[in-house]
């Protein structure tokens, strides 16, 4: 009963529509650079992660395809130098600032789904996250809700050490760092009953 389930599963993926990794990977770029400078335009924070976990790639036995991801962090940060260029012509006032961050909480938690199943290595900070539950089996939401948390504690750490207050962080930063994990996974939980990726690093069956 149980192959004969596996193999019903297996059929209802093939059956799938199919979107190519390397165009989630366009959009994911897009997306999450509008994402990040509207929450930052928002006035309620920076990003929980703030600092790129660059040493868990030596512990990877192919390290190519993990330095592909800085290229990707690369193009990312450009795209936030254009969003940069036109977002002050949107207007500042209190209620426009609460939808500027709903918004780009949205984005970034779709954008983030998306990196984790395009099947390509995105950039540092959302590559070691889904790396690290598919090492330990963890629940994805957990790992992104614990890494997030830590990103959230270390740059508080750092601001009040370096600079003597807190600097960059607001309620919509704590906001996201405690829910965003959760948020994700229910995105991903609904593309995976909907649509398959497949990119040039995907493995085929014969």
């Amino acid at each position: 009963m149980s192959e004969l389930t596996e193999n019903s599963h297996l059929q209802s993926n093939i059956k799938m529509p199919v979107i190519r990794g390397e165009i989630a990977l366009i959009v994911i770029i897009l997306i999450n650079s509008l994402g990040v400078v509207l929450m930052l335009y928002s006035g309620s924070g920076i990003s929980a992660i703030s600092s790129v976990p660059y040493a868990f790639s030596l512990v990877f036995p192919k390290i190519a395809p993990y330095l592909f991801s800085f290229l990707v962090g690369f193009a990312f940060s450009e795209m936030l130098d254009i969003h940069e260029m036109w977002i002050n012509a949107l207007p500042t006032a209190l209620e426009y600032r609460v939808v500027y961050f709903v918004i780009s909480y949205l984005l970034i938690c779709l954008g983030i789904a998306l990196s984790n199943r395009c099947g390509l290595p995105i950039i540092p900070t959302d590559l070691f996250p889904r790396e690290l539950a598919d090492i330990t089996k963890i629940k994805y939401s957990r790992i992104k809700i614990g890494f997030d948390v830590t990103c959230l504690a270390i740059t508080a750490l750092m601001t009040c050490i370096i600079l003597g207050h807190l600097d960059g962080l607001g309620i919509g930063t704590i906001l996201a760092a405690f829910t965003m994990g959760k948020v994700i996974g229910m995105i991903g939980d609904q593309m995976d009953r909907h649509v398959r990726f497949e990119s040039f690093m995907t493995k085929r069956s014969a």
